[in-house]
């Protein structure tokens, strides 16, 4: 991750044993959403066990995830899940974080280029309008992943526009499949 604000490396967040987390830089407490703010503006952090001074952004950041994912902002499929949990163990496991890692970086360097593809698609279509906001939908969902400096797109207004959101992709699959058949 690449600093993006003032500083001289990450900022420095203790966590305390009372589950409070406190930013060095600024001399406050802040929350995990704080944390995941940074995260998507790209500015670098290291969590640090305020006792031990035991590095633990790895927990802290799964922790951020785990809240997302229950907050009905999944990202993470099932059987990704499934297959991530039987890799632990595997003579494989050490390649699966650079494996990843790789694919990520790969999917935001083609992420433009993805979305120009799918805007094309649909371009002078009657599902041009549908395409368009799947395409917000899946920014926002990828918004995490942007690099530093990246345009933020605005955020899904409440759950009923997510909901339409994914009925109209539904039947946008339901047609594409009919005119393959």
């Amino acid at each position: 991750m690449k600093k993006h604000a003032a500083g001289d490396g990450p900022v420095i967040v203790k966590k305390y044993a009372n589950r409070r987390l406190y930013n060095t830089e600024s001399s406050s407490y802040i929350t995990l959403d704080h944390l995941a703010a940074m995260t998507r503006a790209g500015r670098d952090f290291k969590v640090v066990d305020a006792k031990t001074d035991e590095d633990i952004t790895h927990n802290v950041l799964t922790q951020i995830i785990m809240e997302e994912e229950s907050r009905g902002q999944t990202m993470l499929p099932v059987n990704f899940l499934r297959q991530l949990i039987a890799m632990y163990g595997d003579s494989m496991q050490a390649m699966v974080p650079g494996y990843l890692e790789a694919s990520m970086d790969s999917f935001r360097r083609n992420h433009e280029q993805f979305k120009t593809a799918v805007e094309g698609a649909f371009a002078n279509s009657p599902f041009a309008e549908i395409a368009k906001r799947n395409m917000q939908m899946f920014e926002a969902a990828t918004q995490a992943f942007k690099p530093a400096g990246a345009k933020e797109t605005a955020p899904v207004s409440n759950d009923e526009d997510v909901a339409a959101l994914k009925a109209e992709l539904a039947r946008l699959r339901e047609k594409i499949d009919k005119l393959g058949h």
